[in-house]
């Protein structure tokens, strides 16, 4: 359905305080930048020494890998806390801390990992078969972690020989070596633990390149190459430090006068200008996750309690929530507030994962049926609604668009702005209406979705239950076949369709832009910078 004239011309009256610095307003679409992995400029050799800072987008929560629930906190974890896998540039599970991918039995309910060897946390404590089941017995048991769901399946870890731990599970579980490729298989220091104990995050020591320093909060963390590091002469920069740049303009500004070397998730409608500069390049990562509409329609004392009703009009009505979507036109969203850089879709598993079934089709706007949902649903118009937003530049530009959209179809949405923590805290415990909210993605669409969509989930801030839902997601997790495990996610994302606890706008991609003087810098699909190999080029 072609917009309306009044809704082109609502949107193109909104703010366009995004495209005042850097170039490329609303209209102006910029070419899509390369991967890393097409950089040739990244292969060159790089001196030792120096400090390179980088642009953060926010603050990130506790560096505690148990209970950080955050993008940037992941970022910060790449360089410093290293885990069992991990993915490489064609997203493929690798050994990191392991030495060798998981012998799995038969049945699937054990599964034998072995360590590298000579491994050292930066603290200078040996890493052994010990210490990483004191990490991985913290992460699942810990009443705090938020990595329970992800080890769920993890009933007992036995430590076999100094390199060797056993894992027992209750069941069959093909997603493991996907969750210890993330938080859920950081490993950190036995001794760090003994010290901070529940407070590890104020000053966290895992095994990685970067050892932690200091952290101003809201300000910036520092990170210092590591000389316990197993392969400390990788490692060229002296120093890294991550600096708290919220604002979009301000973050590629900072980049364009060299005050920062790197800064991550460059608003989309400042990649033309930053492209266009002589002395910066920009690269593309991400698309494993997303970005969308939480609606709560559970969520009444917290997303890992039984759900409760709400008494919100989106929250109790199905139909409404369809009305909802109807009046969003997601090309339009995509191109008027992320100059198209963007994927959309309308569901959590990428387009082009294995496991994404080729028939899930998305709704395009109607807003002629959007209307009559509202009028057959009784309720007085304009329907109340409140969203949350985080309150940078970008997102406020989203909601905006959203609150045009759907005024069309008999909705009334008065926005509510907040730091991002704040809105995360908010989604937890159920004090919202709607939000918007992402994902960062992973690469096993397990990690998409048990979390954030199944029954009593930490991150299913929609309050979404339903054995639909529920019982797919965990027949596909226990299953070994790609075609089956992508048969069974087709009828979980249908019935999750259907109850629209999140309405999915797009897949995020993740824009990195670099000072040209940088080389080294590895930047996959899970979107996180990592500078293991990075310096100043030669």
């Amino acid at each position: 359905m072609r917009p309306s004239p009044r809704l082109v011309a609502a949107l193109a009256a909104l703010p366009l305080a995004l495209a005042a610095c850097g170039g490329g307003g609303a209209g102006s679409t910029p070419a899509a930048p390369p991967s890393i992995a097409d950089a040739s400029a990244d292969n060159r050799p790089v001196k030792g020494g120096g400090t390179l800072n980088i642009a953060l987008n926010a603050d990130p929560d506790a560096l505690d890998p148990s209970i950080s629930t955050t993008l940037v906190g992941r970022e910060v974890f790449a360089n410093m806390c290293e885990k069992l896998y991990d993915i490489d540039a064609t997203a493929t599970l690798v050994p990191q801390l392991a030495g060798a991918l998981p012998e799995v039995s038969e049945d699937g309910k054990e599964v034998t990992i072995k360590l590298k060897e000579g491994v050292k946390f930066n603290d200078g404590t040996a890493l052994d078969a010990e210490a990483v089941k004191k990490s991985l017995d913290r992460h699942r048991t810990w009443e705090k972690s938020a990595r329970q769901a992800d080890l769920a399946a993890v009933t007992k870890v036995t430590v076999v020989d100094p390199a060797t731990i056993k894992l027992t599970l209750d069941r069959a579980f093909t997603p493991l070596t996907a969750q210890l490729a993330d938080r859920a298989g950081m490993i950190m220091s036995p001794k760090a633990l003994d010290a901070g104990g529940d407070n590890f995050g104020a000053s966290p020591v895992c095994a990685g390149p970067y050892k932690f320093a200091s952290r101003t909060s809201g300000s910036q963390i520092v990170l210092e190459k590591a000389p316990d590091y197993y392969d400390a002469a990788k490692v060229k920069l002296d120093k890294l430090v991550y600096k708290i740049i919220v604002d979009p303009n301000v973050r590629a500004a900072n980049l364009k006068s060299g005050d920062v070397q790197v800064a991550d998730q460059l608003a989309t409608t400042t990649v033309k200008g930053v492209q266009s500069d002589p002395n910066l390049t920009v690269v593309s990562g991400g698309g494993l996750g997303y970005y969308g509409i939480t609606i709560n329609t559970g969520n009444v004392t917290g997303s890992t309690e039984k759900p409760g009703a709400v008494s919100t009009a989106l929250g109790k009505s199905p139909e409404l929530r369809e009305a909802f979507e109807l009046a969003l036109d997601r090309d339009m969203i995509n191109k008027t507030v992320y100059n198209g850089l963007h994927e959309v879709d309308c569901f959590p598993v990428p387009l082009d994962s294995p496991y994404r079934a080729q028939d899930l089709r998305c709704p395009k706007r109607d807003l002629a049926k959007a209307k009559q949902l509202v009028q057959a649903s009784g309720v007085a118009v304009p329907i109340a609604v409140t969203l949350t937003s985080p309150n940078d530049a970008t997102n406020v530009r989203l909601a905006q668009v959203i609150q045009q959209m759907t005024k069309e179809a008999g909705f009334n949405v008065s926005v509510q702005t907040a730091e991002f923590v704040s809105t995360l805290e908010q989604g937890k415990s159920g004090k919202f209406d709607v939000m918007l909210n992402g994902w960062s993605g992973r690469v096993d669409p397990d990690g998409n979705l048990t979390n954030l969509v199944t029954s009593r989930g930490s991150n299913n801030y929609s309050g979404m239950s339903d054995p639909g839902i529920d019982d797919p997601i965990k027949q596909a997790a226990a299953e070994s076949d790609p075609a089956k495990r992508a048969e069974l996610y087709a009828g979980a994302l249908q019935k999750a369709a259907e109850l629209r606890g999140v309405l999915y706008l797009y897949h995020n991609k993740y824009y990195l832009g670099m000072s040209k003087k940088v080389a080294g810098v590895q930047y996959f699909k899970d979107g996180l910078p990592r500078f293991v190999t990075a310096g100043f080029a030669a």
